[in-house]
């Protein structure tokens, strides 16, 4: 699926068509209305919250006759379908909202937890495919009705570097393999099963080594399988989330790692990687999306459906899309048509003007934008990983 930076990331044309007609319908959907506010218990297995709270936070000021006032939790990815499932195979569910990435959310539709929204609230959710990007509205449709994307961004796989310590810089996936085998230990990706940048690096090699099926790992990947595990000759170890790579790198004991438009973008915001480190692809390349979904958890209950449905189409609106720039964590950020960099808060403005790079916009426009995996092959290719690639090396 490719697309041009015009669609990706097209900041008015479709607010007329598209956006107003969307947001529209879903202000006229008669709303439910608790006995007393709510104290609504989300929980953060993908990073979201740094992103998203403020808009999260503005409902209930918006709304304070839906919810006294949330309670938020973060954890990781791997653990949480198995928290959810113990909690509904006992009957007490103590999670409302579980903002997510497409690892957990995959894992959660392989074990049965998510409650299934479309197409039972179609009518509060109508022109779904208006209102999203093109890429956007791919990883909607992914959700398959049990979920909602509420950030989205190309993603990558990119490389980030040192500028003043790799002056060899690879260029193709084996001149990349050639210096990791030259430079041991200074090449480094997380577990992808934890890492967004990890799973993108690992999902985009088929496209970058020319695989049979990009979106088969376990019959269409030989290619890729093979490169891995060449690869892991000269890794020191996989770290259990992507931060402890970009703290590696900031520090000298990597060199190269993983990277994607947000964790290239945020990091150095927040003073982890020097702003002066650099980007760069392999030819070839395919960017491969990513997202974070809104879910509800099966057994909450109906009284907080209701507003945990008014707060999801809430959060799909231009004025709190407009925060999903944040500090550039998910370059750009917004999943929707209309929402230009002018309707962001200042600090994000000012933060994307200096800390974003110019040749995102070319590469967005000249590469194409593939969905990653579906639930199951994705789920069957973190288990192969874990077991063929990371198994030995991996660290929480």
């Amino acid at each position: 699926m490719s697309m041009k930076m015009k669609n990706a990331l097209s900041a008015a044309a479709c607010l007329t068509a598209g956006v107003v007609l969307a947001t529209g319908s879903f202000a006229q959907t008669p709303s439910a209305k608790p006995k007393a506010p709510l104290t609504i218990s989300v929980i953060d297995v993908a990073g979201d919250l740094q992103i998203s709270q403020p808009a999260i936070e503005k409902f209930k000021k918006d709304h304070p006759e839906l919810v006294s006032r949330f309670v938020f939790t973060k954890a990781t990815a791997p653990e949480l379908a198995a928290k959810l499932k113990a909690q509904q195979d006992a009957g007490r569910v103590d999670i409302d909202f579980v903002l997510t990435g497409n690892d957990a959310l995959a894992a959660g539709m392989e074990q049965g937890i998510w409650l299934e929204i479309l197409p039972k609230y179609q009518d509060r959710f109508p022109d779904l495919e208006k209102l999203y990007h093109p890429g956007a509205y791919a990883m909607q449709k992914m959700g398959r009705g049990q979920a909602f994307v509420i950030d989205w961004y190309p993603s990558g796989p990119l490389l980030e570097y040192a500028p003043d310590r790799v002056k060899d810089l690879p260029d193709t996936a084996e001149g990349l393999l050639t210096w990791c085998k030259a430079h041991p230990g200074k090449f480094m990706y997380a577990r992808p099963s934890n890492s967004g940048p990890g799973r993108t690096f690992v999902m985009g090699l088929p496209y970058l080594l020319g695989d049979k099926d990009p979106m088969d790992p376990v019959n269409g990947w030989e290619k890729t399988w093979a490169y891995l595990k060449e690869l892991d000759s000269c890794i020191d170890y996989y770290p259990g989330g992507t931060t402890a790579t970009m703290k590696e790198l900031g520090e000298g004991s990597r060199d190269i790692i993983a990277t994607t438009t947000g964790w290239d973008i945020n990091p150095r915001y927040l003073g982890i990687v020097p702003e002066e480190f650099k980007v760069a692809t392999l030819k070839g390349f395919h960017w491969v999306g990513d997202a974070n979904y809104m879910a509800i958890p099966k057994g909450v209950p109906q009284e907080k459906v209701d507003v945990l449905l008014q707060m999801i189409a809430y959060l799909l609106k231009p004025e709190q899309q407009a925060y999903m720039y944040d500090h550039g964590y998910m370059y750009p950020g917004p999943a929707i048509h209309g929402v230009p960099l002018e309707m962001a808060p200042q600090e994000s403005q000012e933060t994307i003007k200096r800390y974003g790079r110019p040749e995102y916009e070319r590469l967005i426009a000249d590469n194409p934008i593939e969905p990653p995996l579906d639930a199951k092959p994705l789920v069957a290719m973190f288990d192969k990983w874990d077991r063929e690639i990371g198994s030995a090396k991996m660290k929480q």
